[in-house]
């Protein structure tokens, strides 16, 4: 049975994003901040009532702003915006997605600056919590005004027009919603608006790239720790004195990560005197400072976009207290955008430092293992090609990594003429993390390869843990064979947090986010 998530808006935590975005928990709406969204909401009916022009109540939107609307036709204007900004293409948002997304528009309209009926914040939360998943196309924002074209097709979905998903099967909005016992949505003055206006699409891609980049990191530090011994590396560069004179958060936690890892490793202990490389290649040694620095970065994109998920992004905003109606900004999704991008370098430089471990580990000349790992290289060519792909992948990143957030195209005849292309920013993270997540896994499986050269000495427990982890799918490398399930499995131990709980049980080591 799952649990209820209470939202208080403006509170959410990361931890109650990842159980939204698991999929563990329904969402209510606490009973305090309904006063304030009825408040919000008189402001808005007092304004629909009114004679004055108000944006989004009796006026056209963006270019048309100067466009007065009959008070005969305040609820057509809503509902032909919602109708007229359904375009978006491609393939739809996964369902963890939307769950966010819908989530995230819940939250943001109940802290009350956005005039919206109190049933409209309920239809999102019973869609929601009935399992339904409004059918959004991922392609067709620029991110400002908002998310326009995605949350047009959520809210489209509300009113029981478009399609949605439930139990994977693509049916009528109406249909799903009749079957689910949810009245459609009738939108009021400005409603339309409030929900399509804001970052909750772009919010919810980056949030789940930071949620699925998790598992990847955290096996990022067990592999890296793997290939360290496998290559007998040193772990005199990860002593807490060297960190501590820098004071990068970042580097000291993941030097305390390698520390820990390593720990009792019985061949570490065979090469700590005679051993004649005096200095491991930065891709063993510098792994505190490149991965830390990629953890900092990730760190503070996870702040940006907790904060985000908290906002209030339509426009105009309502201030009861006041009386008054606001146009701003908040929909421009710049912080978003500047977050993905952030994030898109640190999952690059986490692919590139592996890249780099892979092929230190194929040349005998630094690794002092056999050539390309193979025990008869010339008639066995090893992870000769293996190394190939990854680096493939990583040369893919290094393009993908390309800042979005500084691109911007014109829109709406000019009137929106800097936008933020967030949206496209978080979207294209989960093709980068895929690719980064299966250069770990060639890396894993050079890694392993090298410690069997090493028996009869063991690694640490933790790293034995690990090696023992991929041998129950993948046998030692006696001689050439079909590397490409190896790899699939290698790569879904690094994806689904097989190697995540081996780090986690290890104690005293500090959490991977939000930690300062």
């Amino acid at each position: 049975m799952l649990t209820t998530l209470c939202i208080e808006p403006g509170q959410l935590t990361l931890a109650q994003i990842q159980a939204i975005h698991a999929d563990v928990v329904q969402l209510s709406l606490p009973e305090t901040s309904r006063e304030l969204i009825r408040a919000s909401q008189q402001v808005v009916q007092n304004a629909a009532d009114g004679d004055a022009p108000v944006y989004g109540v009796n006026t056209g939107f963006g270019k048309l702003a100067n466009q007065r609307i009959s008070k005969a036709e305040l609820a057509t204007l809503q509902l032909n915006l919602i109708r007229s900004h359904s375009v978006g293409v491609g393939e739809p948002l996964a369902p963890e997605i939307m769950r966010v997304m819908m989530a995230l528009k819940a939250a943001s309209l109940a802290r009350g600056y956005s005039g919206v009926r109190e049933v409209v914040i309920d239809t999102l939360l019973a869609v929601h919590n009935a399992g339904l998943v409004p059918y959004v196309p991922s392609q067709g924002s620029v991110g400002a005004s908002g998310d326009l074209a995605p949350l047009a097709h959520m809210t489209l979905a509300l009113i029981g027009e478009g399609d949605m998903l439930r139990d994977g099967k693509r049916m009528a909005a109406a249909q799903a919603l009749r079957q689910a016992g949810i009245t459609p949505l009738q939108l009021g003055p400005k409603e339309g608006l409030a929900l399509i206006n804001g970052t909750q699409t772009s919010t919810a891609l980056a949030l789940h790239a930071l949620l699925s980049f998790e598992p990847v990191l955290e096996s990022a530090l067990v592999i890296g720790a793997l290939t360290i011994d496998a290559a007998r590396g040193s772990d005199g560069p990860f002593d807490p004195r060297i960190h501590q004179l820098r004071g990068q958060p970042g580097q000291i936690d993941v030097a305390q990560y390698y520390r820990t890892l390593l720990r009792g490793s019985d061949i570490r202990n065979s090469h700590r005197s005679g051993d004649d490389r005096v200095q491991d290649p930065y891709c063993l040694r510098c792994q505190p400072q490149v991965v830390g620095a990629c953890l900092d970065q990730l760190r503070h994109s996870a702040r940006v976009l907790v904060r985000e998920a908290n906002a209030v992004t339509d426009n105009p905003l309502v201030f009861a207290e006041d009386g008054v109606m606001l146009s701003g900004g908040n929909f421009h999704a710049e912080p978003v955008a500047l977050a993905a991008d952030g994030m898109a370098l640190a999952v690059a430089e986490v692919g590139a430092i592996a890249e780099r471990r892979i092929a230190m580990l194929i040349d005998s000349s630094v690794s002092r293992l056999p050539p390309f790992l193979t025990a008869d290289a010339g008639l066995n060519s090893g992870f000769m090609i293996a190394h190939v792909t990854a680096a493939s992948l990583a040369s893919e990143n290094k393009s993908l990594a390309h800042p979005a957030s500084v691109d911007s195209l014109p829109t709406s005849a000019n009137q929106e003429d800097h936008v933020s292309m967030a949206t496209f920013a978080a979207r294209r993270l989960q093709a980068m993390i895929s690719n980064t997540a299966n250069i770990l896994g060639v890396e894993l499986l050079a890694a392993a390869q090298g410690i069997e050269f090493l028996r009869p000495l063991n690694s640490s427990p933790a790293l034995e843990q690990a090696h023992a982890l991929l041998r129950k799918q993948v046998p030692a490398i006696t001689q050439d064979r079909y590397l490409a399930p190896d790899i699939e499995h290698a790569a879904l131990l690094v994806r689904n947090g097989a190697l995540t709980r081996i780090l986690r049980s290890l104690p005293g080591l500090p959490p991977l986010w939000l930690a300062e």
